[in-house]
């Protein structure tokens, strides 16, 4: 039997940046709700430009939405995006055509989708995501995902595809990023 440190999964990239993403957020300091309504933000608006990119989503137009009306708009910006966000009494959610993402709604997502391995995945993140400052990982949040994401087919064939993600390579980039 494979020990974490050994471990590999094979799962699609959209989970790996939903969990990723929910685990930089934590470390910059939102609470584990918190995060994962912005873990799940950051994939989405992901795969939306993805998509564009590969002729699977057309691009939607902003309407008449006025300059003014999107620079009031409240927003949090994590690993590249810009992700609408509300503040309610239990804290930041991000938005998706005006519906809160809700965390329990992620954390079922990421359940369904890691099943037994969400736990050791998890903590490979945290120990890399804790193995640099705050800011240094605000920063390389992406290009260290990059770095280990799952690797898939190019174009329409990756798309949803699945890889191989290496616990053991999530772990050593730490060492890199100190």
């Amino acid at each position: 039997m494979a020990t974490d440190k050994e471990l590999v999964v094979t799962i699609n990239r959209a989970p790996v940046l939903a969990l990723w993403a929910t685990v930089v957020a934590e470390r910059l300091g939102f609470d584990r709700d918190e995060a994962l309504s912005l873990g799940k933000a950051v994939t989405g608006l992901n795969a939306q430009s993805k998509g564009q990119r590969l002729g699977i989503y057309t691009k939607k137009e902003k309407g008449g939405e006025r300059r003014e009306e999107r620079e009031k708009r409240d927003a949090v910006e994590l690993m590249g995006r810009e992700i609408p966000v509300v503040r309610t009494p239990e804290g930041v959610r991000s938005v998706n055509k005006d519906v809160q993402v809700s965390p329990e709604g992620t954390q079922a997502y990421l359940e369904s989708k890691f099943g037994e391995h969400l736990l050791a995945v998890r903590a490979a993140m945290e120990e890399l995501a804790r193995s640099m400052k705050p800011d240094v990982l605000a920063a390389r949040a992406f290009a260290l995902y990059a770095q280990f994401r799952p690797q898939i087919p190019d174009g329409v064939k990756g798309w949803g595809a699945k890889g191989k993600l290496d616990l053991e390579l999530i772990r050593s980039l730490g060492d890199r990023g100190k």
